[in-house]
């Protein structure tokens, strides 16, 4: 690393000295070509130390330069205040992998950083030197996240104009991975996820991987109840969400439908007393309604875990909404699938009518199911009857409350 006691020269000076350093080592490079092939790393770092102390003579930089031992960021100081990162590559290309996005060892005091590239391999060895985040690409983890670097980048295309976040304003950032998770979270396609950064700004994900069949018991019914609670889809048949979201819980499962699937089919009992079958993946929410409450209780908001919640509470309105996405996937019908759920989840004294209907949308004319429970006593207050392809209101009710879904 190189630090300067000199007062702090002017950024255009810096920039000549960068310059001047390029061309010192690439004239050097073309008479040494199988000199320069053979380092990289430290050594190179030391070839650059000599290039920057030969173009400082005469220079606000010169007797300046100075290696400092230890892992950190940037290789290079000058004048306290500019820095010099040295990157290279074996290979015929002018990409590699940077420093870490948090930069937890820069240099204090440095504020301006230039990058220095070796391109060691192909028919020739050459050097380029260009501001650090004009250089830097996008984002790639290995134990933490690092820059990709692109010597080559065309400009407009740094990670710091796809993010909309400038280098320096991220680089001081409490949390930098935050924005950078957000912004390839939005490039993700169906099916895909991060697999380094949660879903959520909060979410953890696990830094080893386990094989299903290792995870106590215990734990392998608090992560399928979850599966069941946050990816509904599961009661269809669908895993694939699931099995991402697992994945990066450090949990490999190659069986994976049995998770939901094996042991059969299960009763369940409606609100007239009759018993029904239902697949056997309802078993899971059944055998498991503790974990299940916790689960869908947790929310960002407190609220009172009862075996029979009230309709009306913070956690009946929870599982009203989750019974009616399952219920739109299951292969039972909809009426008495929703039937069903409510009768375990709310009981036979909490069992109020409802009734499903098919409604024509005054305002985009799409027909949609059209649920209808009556709200409790005390607890009433107005509840719109909005359409779920246009999103506009058919009207409202102070006594009934809407379940709405497409067909």
């Amino acid at each position: 690393m190189i630090i300067s006691v000199n007062s702090k020269p002017d950024l255009s000076e810096f920039k000549d000295l960068m310059l001047k350093t390029d061309q010192v080592l690439n004239e050097d490079a073309k008479k040494r070509p199988k000199y320069y092939a053979t380092r990289g790393g430290n050594p190179l770092e030391d070839d650059v130390k000599s290039a920057l102390e030969e173009c400082a003579i005469g220079t606000p930089f010169e007797n300046t330069i100075e290696k400092i031992s230890g892992q950190k960021f940037p290789d290079i100081v000058a004048a306290k205040f500019y820095g010099v990162e040295v990157k290279s590559t074996k290979e015929n290309h002018w990409t590699s992998t940077g420093s870490s996005i948090l930069e937890t060892t820069r240099v204090s005091d440095v504020e301006r950083i230039y990058m220095t590239f070796g391109k060691l391999g192909g028919s020739s060895v050459e050097f380029i030197s260009k501001p650090y985040e004009e250089c830097l690409y996008g984002i790639a983890v290995t134990h933490m996240p690092r820059y990709l670097i692109n010597m080559k980048l065309n400009k407009g295309d740094t990670i710091f104009d796809k993010i909309g976040i400038s280098y320096d304003e991220l680089r001081q950032m409490e949390n930098p991975i935050a924005p950078v998770s957000k912004y390839y979270r939005s490039q993700l396609k169906p099916g895909e996820r991060l697999w380094w950064a949660g879903d959520a700004a909060d979410e953890t994900v696990s830094a080893t991987i386990r094989l299903w069949k290792n995870v106590p018991t215990d734990e392998k019914r608090k992560l399928t109840v979850y599966g069941c609670v946050n990816y509904p889809e599961v009661f269809g048949g669908d895993y694939d969400r699931y099995a991402l979201w697992l994945t990066s819980q450090g949990v490999v499962d190659p069986h994976i439908r049995d998770q939901f699937s094996a042991g059969g089919q299960e009763e369940m009992q409606m609100s007239n007393g009759e018993v029904v079958k239902f697949p056997g993946v309802f078993r899971r929410v059944k055998n498991n309604v503790d974990i299940f409450l916790q689960v869908m209780a947790d929310k960002g908001i407190p609220v009172l875990l009862e075996r029979y919640p009230s309709r009306h509470s913070e956690l009946g309105k929870r599982i009203l909404a989750w019974s009616s996405a399952v219920s739109r996937i299951t292969n039972i019908k909809y009426e008495i699938s929703m039937d069903a759920l409510e009768t375990f989840f709310f009981g036979q004294v909490n069992k109020q009518s409802y009734g499903i209907n098919t409604v024509i949308c005054k305002h985009c004319g799409k027909t949609y199911v059209q649920e209808i429970i009556s709200q409790e006593e005390g607890f009433r207050e107005k509840d719109e009857d909005i359409c779920p392809y246009c999103n506009k209101s058919n009207g409202s009710s102070m006594e009934r409350e809407f379940l709405n879904h497409k067909l």
